[in-house]
């Protein structure tokens, strides 16, 4: 199989506002909904406290907001449409796409068309991060947060690192929270982390799991006067069941009830 895996430059900045339009005007007659996005479109954006000038372009639109992804759905319906016409599987979330093929050489049809269709349309695509995959030949790629290589699925690296920072900044050693308090925190982070990635491999959370306790017993030792430097006595001190007990969400545990969930169910 190869993997044509697509980057539209600077998508959010560059998108005409018309091609939106269009897309809105094809399904909708209310011209006051109409007349209200056009008006988000010149929305100035606070960043870091400071209001940024508003737009006064004819493309790009505001991100972050949940009509972000709604946006760029609108605006990337006819590319949906032109590759299942075309007989290509495309598989996409906002501006974020694959086309999967059975060939190179209909790897490269896909890409030639998608290329004419975003010129046409007043996008671009990246020079350097688009490119075709020989995912039959062992060639990886990463798509939505996750990493396809050799026919397996794992969180690319960036997507666990975001998730260490965030364990970082809910997990201070000098803490003045309980540990039952800072256990509430974390749970919801580690249970969305792992709903969004539950269906990578097994071995990809063992990590997460420790990263977490050491975490945790790093800030229960300083408490104690004492330096987590030496895991083992740290691990006496403060063994994974006393974690358990108190509550702290497993990711090894969940990907075990899954897999005991998924046999039953076949």
């Amino acid at each position: 199989m190869f993997v044509v895996d697509a980057d539209l430059r600077k998508f959010f900045d560059t998108i005409p506002h018309e091609v939106i339009m269009r897309g809105l005007e094809s399904e909708i007659s209310d011209g006051k909904v109409l007349s209200l996005v056009r008006s988000y479109f010149g929305q100035g954006v606070m960043s870091s406290g400071v209001l940024m000038p508003e737009n006064a372009d004819e493309e790009g639109v505001p991100q972050g907001s949940p009509l972000s992804p709604l946006l760029a759905n609108i605006a990337l319906h006819d590319l949906d449409a032109l590759m299942e016409d075309s007989g290509y599987e495309i598989v996409r979330y906002a501006d974020d796409f694959v086309i999967l093929c059975r060939t190179r050489e209909e790897a490269e049809m896909a890409l030639e068309a998608v290329r004419a269709w975003t010129e046409k349309t007043g996008l671009s695509l990246h020079p350097d991060k688009t490119r075709i995959v020989d995912y039959g030949a062992g060639q990886g790629f990463e798509f939505l947060g996750h990493a396809f290589t050799k026919g397996k699925v794992f969180p690319r690296k960036k997507s666990i690192q975001n998730l260490r920072n965030k364990i970082r900044e809910k997990t201070p050693r000098h803490s003045g929270r309980s540990l039952k308090a800072v256990i509430a925190v974390l749970n919801p982070v580690l249970r969305g982390w792992f709903g969004y990635f539950r269906d990578c491999r097994p071995s990809s959370f063992p990590e997460v799991d420790s990263f977490v306790r050491r975490r945790l017993r790093a800030m229960l030792d300083v408490r104690m006067g004492k330096h987590p430097t030496h895991r083992g006595a740290t691990g006496i001190r403060w063994p994974n069941a006393y974690f358990a007990e108190r509550g702290l969400y497993s990711m090894v545990d969940a990907r075990k009830e899954l897999s005991i969930l998924s046999k039953v169910n076949h």
